[in-house]
């Protein structure tokens, strides 16, 4: 072989080369490598979720990794934050600045989303704001707090991938206004999620979101990423229950047996006026403020109470042992808060104004488009509706569980089209 055909030969060989590892690294990097649960040598154990407390000015150390975790006696290989599901709980002070220094060491690219906290929008961790961070990368996110409540973090890049592996922590915003809540004995973080296990493994697609349809509904509840979870307080306790939902599609009617709820808040803090609450729905996403007095010793049960199922999610154990200080008195009280008034008055006029546009949501399925009935019902290509057997909706209006099974998890992001479209 002669010096030009060699070279030739050798300049194919290596773009050849040189397209196979690009072609592999992007077939890592977006997830085409597929994605198997039960591996999990050489994986640490997941650890118990820390309470960190940031002042103004601090920077705090954030890596989103793979770890083992044990789900009923079996270990699965999940995803988390500082090593834990929940990630840290970050108590922050309101009007504080922090820098978080985020490190993806998870084997797709994602991003940080501070859910709720209104920041610079560079450091929203969005898609339309960043670019997606690779395997290794790491971000400064400086983020400011500017509200009082109950906010929280996860993936925005493949969140159908990250988020359902246990990639979620919260934000607690301790308010400038010492009599924003009332006095409490305790503050509690409760993350509700569910996780579809079948066969022994997690049912999840790293190569793309699937159940795009009906949303993926897990068949195992988790509450603070345990499907045992407990809690122990004194007879005599009132707590503030800060509940955030972080499942894919399902929403939790959020109730304890045998205490009342009282609903003080939500996303975005606190409410103009308390209300009594037997359950309180939280859909995907949502948060909700709780505060919970416990009159007698006992177990109660934490449920997710639907139309046709009550779920066991976790219990609270209440002992006799005397209560050092007691807010039974505070809690008796439905208060109104004129801050939380004030601060909404100025937006009262547009309540009632007619929209400036109409939308409307459809979606394509197989390239046929689906038209979405305001009665709940939805039509199919073929004419028929989606509703009884197909889709069977509560009378609220909820789809409190998967009831197309078969037709959800055929679905993904190749043969349905969701769309928003401006009528």
């Amino acid at each position: 072989m002669n010096k030009k055909y060699f070279y030739i030969s050798f300049g194919i060989m290596v773009v050849v080369a040189m397209g196979a590892v690009l072609l592999f690294q992007n077939k890592s990097l977006s997830g085409g490598d597929s994605y198997s649960s039960i591996s999990v040598a050489g994986l640490t154990a997941s650890k118990p979720t820390e309470t960190v407390d940031l002042k103004n000015g601090d920077t705090y150390n954030l890596v989103a990794s793979y770890i083992e975790k044990d789900i009923k006696g079996v270990k699965y290989k999940m995803l988390a934050y500082n090593g834990s599901i929940p990630g840290p709980l970050i108590k922050v002070a309101q009007g504080s600045e922090v820098t978080i220094n985020f490190k993806n060491n998870t084997d797709m690219k994602t991003l940080l989303h501070s859910h709720g906290v209104r920041m610079d929008n560079a450091f929203d961790g969005s898609q339309t704001t960043q670019k997606e961070m690779r395997p290794g990368d790491v971000f400064a996110y400086k983020l400011k707090f500017p509200d009082a409540g109950m906010f929280w973090y996860h993936p925005h890049v493949r969140e159908d991938y990250g988020q359902e592996l246990g990639l979620y922590g919260n934000y607690l915003v301790i308010p400038a206004d010492i009599s924003y809540w009332d006095k409490v004995n305790q503050e509690v973080s409760l993350f509700l999620d569910d996780i579809l296990i079948e066969n022994g493994k997690i049912i999840l697609s790293k190569q793309g979101a699937d159940h795009t349809l009906m949303g993926r509904y897990g068949n195992t509840m988790l509450v603070n990423g345990e499907t045992d979870y407990q809690f122990f307080v004194k007879k005599g306790e009132v707590d503030r229950f800060y509940v955030t939902n972080a499942a894919n599609a399902r929403p939790f009617n959020f109730a304890i047996v045998g205490a009342r709820l009282k609903l003080v808040g939500a996303d975005g803090g606190a409410f103009e006026k308390d209300q009594w609450k037997d359950s309180v729905i939280v859909s995907p996403s949502e948060r909700a403020i709780v505060e919970v007095l416990f009159d007698k010793s006992g177990t109660l049960a934490i449920q997710n109470k639907t139309p046709d199922q009550t779920y066991i999610l976790g219990s609270i154990k209440v002992s006799n042992d005397p209560v050092n200080v007691s807010y039974a008195k505070e809690f008796a009280e439905l208060k109104t808060h004129s801050t939380v008034i004030q601060s909404i008055d100025p937006f009262r006029s547009y309540f009632d104004k007619a929209p400036d546009k109409r939308i409307k949501l459809t979606l394509d399925m197989n390239g046929a488009p689906m038209q979405m009935q305001m009665s709940g019902g939805h039509m199919m290509p073929d004419g028929t509706m989606m509703g009884g057997s197909m889709m069977s909706l509560s009378p609220d209006g909820i789809e409190w569980d998967d009831t197309n099974k078969m037709q959800g998890s055929m679905s993904d992001t190749d043969n349905v089209k969701w769309m928003i479209i401006d009528q």
